[in-house]
């Protein structure tokens, strides 16, 4: 009932041009709730409504709408716009629309945004579709060994609001290769100068950029992991598959 009186209540500030009223309604609906309601209008609603959702709500939207949804609402944007989005989207969120696009599309959304988007994105592109490397995201936490637990947490702090997950995070060499993970909980119940190759779990499950999706995404659910780390094949930490890329996966092979 909630989400049909949050509809009715959006429509008719919009219809009555009450857009102040509406961008503060908005500000007091989950992201994903907002998602259903823009499916539910016709384009030209959709786009009015999206075009009027704060900043740091829109991409979170965003990600929750249909391919159709996103593609539409991608291409109705102005560049500028547009590359906002996919500069506040997850790397593999962002990959996954840009592929359905059209090349000039995808070209255009690239030059404007950020270098080091379109670094992480330009990096998913490269692997063959269906593979670890194409459904994996590269915003994950990385910590030296020699660190001390005081040091991981500041760097956490300083990084994780960018990340996908900072529930596990991944211990790399000078020459990034994948050493050890340890939990945010192992961090926090240390002591503040305990170094991290000291306390970190060595016995580590990881899968490769070229691994079929589908083993990955079994493999996670096989041990219940929230996420498992992607290596190359010098074993230099690229990435990580989630959870819920995982699940996706599934479904689709369902």
């Amino acid at each position: 009932m909630e989400g049909i009186r949050d509809f009715d209540e959006v429509k008719e500030l919009l219809k009555t041009k009450q857009y102040t009223n509406l961008r503060q309604k908005m500000a007091e609906i989950n992201a994903a709730d907002i998602a259903v309601i823009l499916e539910e209008m016709d384009d030209e609603d959709m786009l009015k409504v999206f075009r009027i959702l704060p900043k740091n709500m829109a991409a979170d939207v965003f990600s929750y709408l249909e391919v159709d949804s996103q593609q539409f609402i991608i291409t109705s944007l102005s560049e500028k716009d547009a590359a906002g989005i996919i500069d506040n989207l997850m790397a593999d969120d962002a990959t996954d629309l840009l592929e359905e696009m059209p090349a000039n599309v995808v070209k255009k959304l690239l030059a404007n945004a950020k270098p080091d988007t379109r670094r992480d994105i330009n990096h998913l592109l490269r692997y063959p579709e269906d593979s670890a490397g194409s459904i994996m995201t590269t915003e994950f936490v990385d910590l030296k060994e020699v660190m001390t637990v005081e040091d991981a947490l500041k760097r956490i702090r300083r990084t994780g609001p960018d990340k996908e997950t900072i529930n596990i995070c991944y211990v790399i060499d000078e020459g990034r290769r994948l050493i050890g993970l340890l939990s945010i909980r192992t961090l926090l119940l240390a002591e503040e100068d305990d170094i991290i190759g000291d306390i970190m779990e060595r016995h580590i499950i990881a899968v490769q950029t070229l691994d079929d999706q589908e083993v990955v995404a079994r493999t996670l659910s096989k041990y219940d992991f929230l996420a498992l780390p992607v290596v190359d094949k010098e074993n230099r930490l690229v990435g990580i598959v989630t959870i819920d890329d995982a699940m996706d996966v599934l479904q689709e092979e369902v």
